[in-house]
């Protein structure tokens, strides 16, 4: 290379490394894992950054998004103020604050006189779909992450179509990138012939455009099934079988999903609302203005959902928030474990502090740079007295957490930089010390199937192994 070359490529990594250090809302190992990767890997690197570096979505959707946020209305929301649980609804002065965390992510506030019912698995979680889809007298609302045209998948089209045909308003949306194999079959062209109403939620697009129109990783993770303004789901489980025939190899996947009742309904309502308009001209303030507000008995309730277009590390902030609540007991399960500083702190300092901190994952990962990562952490969590079970059977794909036994967010997000930075996620955190139970049970189902991780066991482990786990770790915070 001349000197003329050596001196562009130079000025080139500078004003990437440049642009990297200067980036708002990037973590310290962030930043350092770019400057190495861009010194190192001139050409590569500079690459990388265009295509990953920046968390960045299409321009024209983070503005619809943020309008629609912005103009439809919150049923039940009153003001703009946090609300005092404790005071309100009565909830202990430890756990009350958390749904203010809550609120503050995605501006829904806490609500009462919700019920849920916990789906036994994933052929009954869908067959409760496809029931409550058939008996939908004015609109069926869903999205998904991941869509495949096998058997639960196709059942979910087929009654999409029933509905659409007797005169329901079905809107769907899927991601472009996860349901991809759907989207390009015949099966989501008959859905719309049959009068669904489709939308690719976040297109894909040309490779080459994609640095002026975000990242093309970014995705919408999350899982809505919303029906009438009576019903909706929340849950880890995409429209799959449990064989997940994308990758059979790890299957099955062992997902968690309940079905609920309340004004939580509402909010899941609004979440795909502002979905839709971010991808869509229609505006759906109607079916929001005319919603009725359950009252009477049943739990309290939030949803809690957070992106990229709305604030920075919200998510992270709420499990941080959750995890230093736990004054006996916090039990966490998550198929994907690649935190950031604050979380494995506070995972940590849990169990430093005498609460019984359990931590359950797949023993085998669909993502080996995520199942290596996860276990660089091992080490720090056992020497603080975190539990660490592994899951032999399949694909641990449950999000899923519990403290004390009073309060429970399930949903979409998993402990990992992509749910915290990338990805549209959707839970919900509620306080019901029945059916946190209820959850709880299905969390020690995965424990007492699961084989323990020993600190003799990771102190064990060969050096080349170890090496390699804090190399993927090291990559984390590019990825």
């Amino acid at each position: 290379m001349s000197w003329v070359g050596a001196a562009t490529t130079i000025s080139f990594q500078l004003l990437f490394i440049a642009r990297a250090l200067l980036r708002p809302h990037r973590e310290p190992t962030s930043r350092v894992a770019w400057v190495a990767i861009i010194a190192a890997l001139p050409i590569l690197g500079m690459l990388a950054y265009v295509l990953l570096g920046e968390t960045n979505l299409s321009p024209g959707i983070v503005v619809r998004i943020r309008e629609a946020i912005r103009d439809l209305p919150i049923p039940g929301k009153k003001s703009d103020d946090l609300i005092d649980a404790e005071q309100d609804f009565g909830l202990p002065p430890r756990l009350a604050p958390l749904f203010r965390v809550g609120q503050s992510a995605s501006g829904y506030p806490p609500l009462g006189s919700n019920s849920a019912k916990l789906m036994a698995d994933s052929d009954s979680a869908i067959s409760a779909i496809v029931t409550d889809i058939d008996a939908a007298r004015e609109h069926v609302h869903i999205s998904f992450y991941i869509w495949l045209a096998d058997n639960n998948g196709l059942k979910v089209v087929q009654a999409l179509k029933r509905a659409a045909t007797r005169g329901v308003i079905c809107r769907v949306m899927a991601d472009d990138l996860g349901s991809r194999r759907l989207i390009r079959s015949h099966h989501w062209k008959d859905m719309q012939d049959a009068g669904v109403c489709l939308v690719r939620a976040l297109p894909f697009g040309n490779i080459f455009q994609r640095p002026f129109r975000g990242r093309f990783d970014m995705r919408n993770h999350r899982k809505i099934i919303v029906i009438d303004n009576k019903i909706t789901y929340c849950g880890s489980q995409n429209c799959a079988d449990a064989a997940f025939r994308v990758k059979a190899k790890y299957a099955p996947w062992v997902d968690l999903v309940a079905r609920f009742e309340g004004p939580v309904v509402l909010q899941n309502q609004h979440l795909f609302a502002t979905d839709w308009a971010g991808n869509t001209d229609e505006n759906l303030t109607q079916i929001l203005t005319t919603a009725t507000l359950p009252t009477g008995e049943g739990f309290v309730a939030q949803v809690i959902g957070t992106s990229a277009a709305v604030r920075y590390a919200a998510m992270p902030e709420v499990f941080v928030s959750l995890m230093s609540a736990a004054a006996c007991e916090l039990t966490v399960t998550t198929p994907y474990y690649v935190p950031d500083e604050p979380i494995q702190a506070a995972l940590c300092a849990a169990a430093r502090r005498g609460v019984k901190t359990t931590l359950t994952m797949p023993q085998r990962n669909d993502s080996w740079i995520v199942g290596g990562a996860s276990r660089s952490y091992y080490r720090e969590l056992l020497e603080a007295g975190v539990l660490i079970s592994e899951y032999p059977h399949g694909l641990l794909h449950t999000k899923a957490l519990t403290v004390d036994g009073q309060m429970t967010m399930i949903g979409s997000a998993n402990l990992d930089r992509r749910s915290f930075d990338l990805n549209f996620e959707n839970n919900i955190l509620f306080v019901d010390t029945a059916f946190t139970a209820e959850i709880r049970e299905r969390q020690q189902t995965y424990l007492d199937a699961s084989l323990p991780v020993t600190l003799d066991q990771v102190m064990k482990w060969p050096k080349y192994r170890i090496l390699w786990n804090n190399i993927l770790a090291m990559v984390g915070p590019v990825l």
